[in-house]
């Protein structure tokens, strides 16, 4: 890390942050018609990652590249999604109902929604996702069932993004660029445990 020049009012760590969040609203605006939802945080993952590389971290290089990588495989991905979360929608508002075990229903659903979530979203961390879908989700599987540990992380960070988006509207528009960057420091992370 680089040390603060002469004149520069802010370090090097505040100027990732303010990276982070022009990245977060960018993606922000391609989640909008929701289909777009994988591709456009997998595409933050890919910017973020770059700063470790010393390429620059701007939501023009993030429009740059999803513009280069939106293809059907990144809508089936999105409608995969799409489905999923319509899905569990539907399953919580069956245990809403009162039908018989809608306790047990629904804590199963919960179980199987967040380790859903946890694999989709670390595939959407995983450098495969820009390319291909399949061997990401293969990753991401593999990573969550040897990195429980990880999976949390990931899992937490969603909570903490949808509880800040929760106590102030705001902060959602703001939210992917943080969630963004745990899901590729997780990455990162299992990626230097690897090599060890």
């Amino acid at each position: 890390m680089r040390t603060r020049e002469a004149g520069e009012v802010f370090g090097p760590r505040m100027a990732l942050f303010a990276d982070v969040l022009s990245v977060g609203l960018a993606t922000s605006l391609a989640c909008l018609p929701l289909i777009t939802a994988p591709a456009a945080l997998s595409t933050a993952c890919a910017v973020l990652r770059g700063a470790g590389q010393d390429r620059p971290v701007t939501a023009g290089r993030y429009f740059a590249l999803l513009r280069q990588r939106l293809r059907a495989g990144d809508l089936v991905a999105g409608a995969v999604a799409l489905a999923g979360l319509l899905l569990f929608a539907a399953d919580l508002a069956l245990a809403a109902a009162g039908l018989p075990g809608a306790t047990v229903f629904a804590v199963t659903a919960a179980a199987i929604a967040a380790c859903a979530a946890a694999v989709g979203l670390r595939a959407c961390a995983r450098p495969e996702s820009l390319t291909d879908w399949r061997a990401a989700i293969r990753e991401a599987a593999r990573d969550a069932v040897a990195d429980v540990g990880g999976s949390g992380l990931v899992l937490l960070a969603v909570a903490t993004a949808a509880l800040c988006a929760w106590m102030l509207l705001p902060l959602a528009f703001l939210a992917p660029g943080p969630l963004a960057l745990a899901l590729t420091a997780v990455d990162v992370r299992r990626s230097a445990a690897a090599l060890r």
